[in-house]
């Protein structure tokens, strides 16, 4: 019987004679099926028959059923009654809904008391972290939800109501142009220049360095502009503030620090689930191959995640704000501002299929901010590998964060509009919606996508290895014939050539003069092989310093030499000498962390011309005109983020110990 068919159940008598006498008129209906029900009285039987509306053909019934009749017979009747549900579920779907909602409301609010009064029965204790994460939860939710009933039900209202006063400000910022471009933006620069003075030259001259850094990065990026009479200061002034802000709060307040290590906190725990399915799949030394078995699964966990908040749409909402918080105090436009917000979270390639439908309306400007985006932020995927290797999660995160507007002032400093551009506000509708059916569909897009990363990653690191494998041995043996080989002189490697090329780079970012070899070294490698073994070898040199820290213990005889000649610590104590580990100071790791935190690499510009080019096949000469440019633009953003947290960095700095009434 087909469910489309509305169904009814007719009880009818029939005697022994062969005539049915029904309980109503079923005339009008056709016998789709009909059982036998026996009765006490021997001469007759009800007989019920199953009728399908829609059809004047008469009913003809028979006065018995076989066995395997009347078990067809009770299966129609079953089917039936299972439709009769579903049309009435159709007509109550919106109130079924409503209660089943109101219900899980209702229990979750149940369950947040019961766990409030279980957890704070003795009082407040902000130590109970699971408690801690539980109001955070609440109220995070809380606010989503009043501000989407706020904006659904109240948001043309609101709007009405203040469009008087935005007009009012409208016409005086046309009309005081002067005070609105210049007095505003010269008054930001006091405040940070009063800022600088106090909380810098007098408590630590030396860090201005970075500061003369980031004036020296503005000037040559104003002299080599593609059109310097265009430069438009307000997003670049505004950018750079934007970061410097950023900056301070997590640094330098104890609020900031204590929120973004939370935050990095929960995500290293979070990706450490994949523990569990890592030692299932590989056995329970799937550590002693930590690259492949420990990191490549946490990608595809960590890609799934984002694949099923993009579908469920919270990445969106998340990007969209943080564009449009960008597209207000910048002044940049539509196109560029949403692409600099969603590089905060993935990458190159799937920002570029995030804002396709805007691409094709881009004007060779904002072509280039996209890319200049792409080089200088780390995707939350690719970060989670260089969690793995012992980077702090809270600089990553900020990194990626700071970088975002740095990415859009140096490109609108470098390469600056000259023409209208052609993408709205309103565009922002036009992005492409997910494509997946179900959570469960996006879930398995997003594993299976993150399988493609992990083979691109793979094989660029063993193709990079490979490639700076021989360099060196090249290297190494010109160098060796013409007399540079220990004990004397150091070997030839293009680490070396690196820590003399980009060290003047180094030192202007504020790194200690002892440790600017080591990180020129590790700008050097993340610009000509990749991000992935810069990021390893920098976790080896923190793991490092935090090993030597705890070596040392003059009670028990335990002391650091420093051996100047390979630039390394040999430990020393009464029954051990002799290993050489090198390490960096704190202040060198974190401004390395901020410079190397990006993309910007030379074998990256393949793959972004590529993605690009393959999306707008038209415009590949301006593409590939423009990339060389981008690519320089990211990594001076990059230099730009580790110049300021150079600038505030310092002993003020916060850390655990100096905000432990916060954190306990």
């Amino acid at each position: 019987m087909a469910s489309s068919v509305e169904c009814e159940l007719v009880e009818m008598t029939f005697n022994g004679n062969g005539d049915i006498s029904a309980a109503k008129d079923v005339e009008k209906g056709v016998v789709n099926s009909a059982f036998t029900q026996s009765n006490s009285d021997q001469d007759s039987q009800k007989v019920i028959v199953v009728v399908s509306e829609g059809s004047n053909d008469k009913i003809e019934s028979e006065g018995s059923a076989s066995a395997d009749q009347e078990e067809a017979n009770c299966s129609a009747a079953a089917g039936c009654m299972m439709d009769r549900v579903s049309n009435w579920y159709k007509r109550n779907a919106t109130s079924v809904k409503y209660a089943m909602k109101w219900t899980l409301l209702l229990l979750w609010i149940v369950y947040f008391i019961w766990t409030m009064i279980y957890n704070f029965k003795d009082g407040f204790d902000s130590s109970n972290e699971p408690a801690i994460r539980l109001i955070s939860l609440n109220a995070c939710a809380a606010f989503c939800v009043s501000y989407w009933a706020i904006k659904k039900y109240y948001g043309s209202q609101i709007w009405k109501g203040l469009q008087p006063f935005i007009t009012k400000v409208s016409h005086f910022a046309n009309n005081h142009r002067l005070m609105v471009g210049w007095v505003l933006p010269c008054f930001l620069i006091i405040a940070f220049a009063a800022v600088i003075i106090v909380d810098v030259a007098l408590k630590d001259p030396s860090r201005l360095v970075s500061l003369v850094g980031m004036v020296v990065y503005i000037s040559l990026f104003y002299v080599f502009s593609a059109h310097p009479s265009k430069v438009r200061w307000r997003p670049v002034i505004l950018g750079l503030l934007l970061q410097f802000i950023f900056a301070y709060l997590i640094l330098r307040t104890c609020i900031g620090y204590v929120t973004f290590k939370w935050l990095g906190d929960r995500i290293q725990e979070f990706l450490e689930h994949t523990d569990v399915s890592s030692k299932f799949v590989f056995g329970d030394s799937y550590t002693d191959h930590f690259l492949v078995f420990k990191v490549f699964p946490v990608v595809i966990f960590f890609n799934t995640i984002i694949s099923v908040l993009y579908y469920l749409g919270v990445m969106q909402v998340i990007v969209e704000k943080i564009a449009w918080l960008m597209l207000v105090t910048m002044g940049t436009t539509t196109g560029e501002s949403l692409n600099a917000a969603t590089n905060i979270f993935l990458g190159q390639t799937e920002t570029a299929m995030v804002i396709k439908p805007l691409l094709h309306g881009l004007t060779k400007s904002e072509l280039h901010a996209v890319m200049t985006g792409g080089f200088a932020t780390l995707a939350g995927t690719v970060m989670a590998i260089f969690m793995m290797f012992g980077v702090p999660a809270n600089h990553l995160m900020s990194a990626s964060v700071m970088s975002a507007p740095a990415a859009l002032a140096m490109s609108k400093l470098f390469y600056p509009e000259t023409q209208k551009t052609q993408v709205a506000i309103e565009d922002i509708e036009e992005l492409a919606k997910p494509q997946e059916s179900s959570i469960v569909e996006a879930a398995s897009s997003g594993a299976m996508a993150a399988v493609k990363l992990i083979a691109n990653i793979l094989a660029n690191i063993i193709a990079c290895l490979a490639i700076l494998e021989f360099f060196n041995q090249t290297l190494t043996w010109f160098g060796a014939a013409a007399g540079l080989k220990p004990p004397n002189y150091p070997e030839l490697t293009f680490e070396l050539i690196c820590s003399y090329l980009m060290y003047p780079f180094a030192f202007i970012m504020g790194t200690p003069i002892a440790d600017c070899k080591k990180v020129a070294t590790l700008i050097g490698v993340k610009l000509f092989t990749n991000e992935v073994f810069a990021f390893s070898t920098l976790g080896a040199l923190r793991k490092n310093r935090l090993f030597l820290e705890s070596w040392e213990n003059p009670a028990l005889n335990q002391t650091l030499k420093y051996d100047i000649a390979d630039e390394c610590y040999i430990l020393m104590s009464n029954s051990y000498s002799g290993k050489c580990l090198p390490a960096m100071s704190e202040r060198a790791e974190t401004v390395a962390i901020y410079a190397i935190g990006g993309f910007c690499n030379v074998g990256s510009t393949a793959i972004m011309l590529g993605v690009l080019g393959a999306m707008l096949p038209n415009r590949k000469k301006d593409l590939a005109s423009t990339v060389f440019r981008a690519m320089i633009a990211g990594n001076v953003a990059c230099h730009m983020t580790a110049c300021i947290a150079g600038l505030i960095s310092g002993p003020e700095a916060m850390n655990p110990e100096t905000c432990q009434l916060y954190i306990t």
